[in-house]
């Protein structure tokens, strides 16, 4: 018994919509394997994640050498007013931006606590100072964001304390008021 057609729209539950990803993504990498490995062909797969995250497969001895090789094969076709320099300085600026995309992508992993395996003793220690750092400046805004709201409370408590003088001067003047008008009505 074969599984029924899945209605192709976006999952609304984030979680379902995580392990669908995952499972679909797995799959897909593995039919890209085997499609290269079956049909000796070229394969090149790149997913991105909605938070980001790179996937990615390739047959060939690189995924550079694979995307120029799309680069030629698809950009052929292009308009002749628009020179090849152009088409390859504006390729040459994507694999750049890929690069510093990548290397981003593995420092947030490596800040996270993420693939510190392949890192050396002197790598950790950079990324152990560079998290010190962090924790410091972290720390010293906190600090002075509590002294800031320390000096807050403080001002609101002189005043709470002034209006408290004040209301006591206040109620003892009403008392002597008072206690006039009784000894002045004793008297009368």
């Amino acid at each position: 018994m074969g599984r029924g057609r899945v209605e192709l729209k976006r999952i609304e539950n984030k979680i379902n919509r995580q392990v669908t990803f995952a499972k679909r993504r797995t799959g897909l990498l593995k039919k890209a394997y085997e499609l290269s490995v079956l049909c000796d062909a070229e394969v090149a797969l790149i997913i991105f994640s909605n938070s980001g995250k790179l996937y990615e497969f390739c047959s060939g001895p690189s995924m550079a050498r694979t995307l120029e090789k799309y680069q030629r094969c698809s950009y052929a076709t292009l308009e002749a007013n628009q020179p090849a320099k152009d088409t390859q300085s504006s390729y040459q600026e994507y694999l750049k931006l890929k690069a510093k995309a990548e290397a981003l992508q593995h420092t947030q992993r490596n800040l996270l606590g993420e693939e510190l395996e392949h890192m050396g003793a002197k790598e950790l220690d950079q990324l152990e100072h560079q998290l010190e750092q962090t924790l410091k400046q972290i720390r010293s805004t906190k600090t002075q964001f509590l002294l800031d709201q320390l000096s807050d409370l403080q001002k609101k408590e002189d005043l709470l304390l002034e209006t408290n003088k004040a209301l006591r001067i206040k109620v003892l003047h009403l008392i002597e008021h008072a206690f006039m008008n009784c000894t002045q009505m004793f008297y009368d």
